[in-house]
């Protein structure tokens, strides 16, 4: 009876040991369960910090001033105040006007006897926050010295002299003023940051007559994002 007895006793060891075995073998995947998820939002975390990261304003690219040099304050007419419907602030002073063959670089030749149309501006943003970048001011000319294959493109304005009107035109920031921070991207738009100024040319894409003079170009601003009267306003150079 001993000897029948011995084997139960024996396997109830063995089921014990079994059991404890797989009490461990159970403890032991909980740990590394525990820790794969631990590791998993270690792994997960970087990438919400990348997210986080990537939706902070960023330098703007180098055609909208992140780039650009930064110049002494240049002389300037008297300075004009504009308020957008959206609260944005800008100040405006022109700086001086001209033709070139190539105004903002590598500009196409334009034909024999012609050449561009451009004028500088000072663009600054008057107040405390950021505000969008834009370019409020045209290039005006007299109609008379457009070569007859642009005069239909030369257009008029409200509130602008008859006898003046604007070529289809681009506007480029070519300087930083001082030690303005250049242009940030922020959720798709380019922004001016608070206080910082910027040299702007504004350059027709027609070419106008070669001799046309300096003096017969004007500044305006004219839309009524910028002028609620519908009147343009001129910008004086110094």
């Amino acid at each position: 009876m001993s000897d029948s007895r011995q084997p139960y006793r024996s396997h109830r060891r063995r089921k014990k040991s079994h059991a404890g075995r797989l009490g461990l073998a159970g403890a032991l995947t909980g740990a590394v369960g525990i820790a794969a998820v631990a590791g998993a939002i270690v792994v997960l975390r970087p990438g919400t910090s990348d997210r986080a990261q990537s939706s902070a304003p960023s330098l703007a690219s180098q055609g909208d001033g992140a780039a650009v040099t930064s110049v002494p304050a240049p002389k300037a007419g008297p300075p004009v105040g504009f308020t957008t419907p959206e609260g944005y602030g800008y100040s405006l002073a022109a700086v001086m006007a001209g033709t070139s063959r190539q105004p903002l670089g590598a500009t196409p030749a334009p034909p024999s006897g012609t050449t561009y149309a451009y004028a500088d501006y000072v663009l600054t943003n008057s107040g405390r926050r950021p505000v969008l970048l834009d370019f409020p001011a045209d290039l005006f000319m007299p109609k008379s010295r457009i070569p007859s294959s642009a005069q239909e493109r030369c257009m008029p304005q409200a509130g602008i002299p008859d006898d003046m009107c604007t070529l289809p035109n681009h506007s480029k920031i070519t300087a930083r003023v001082g030690g303005s921070k250049a242009p940030v991207e922020d959720g798709g738009d380019t922004m001016i940051p608070a206080g910082a100024s910027y040299v702007v040319r504004v350059a027709s894409d027609l070419p106008v007559e070669e001799d046309l003079s300096a003096d017969d170009l004007r500044l305006y601003v004219w839309n009524a994002r910028f002028t609620s009267d519908r009147k343009g306003v001129r910008l004086a150079f110094p």
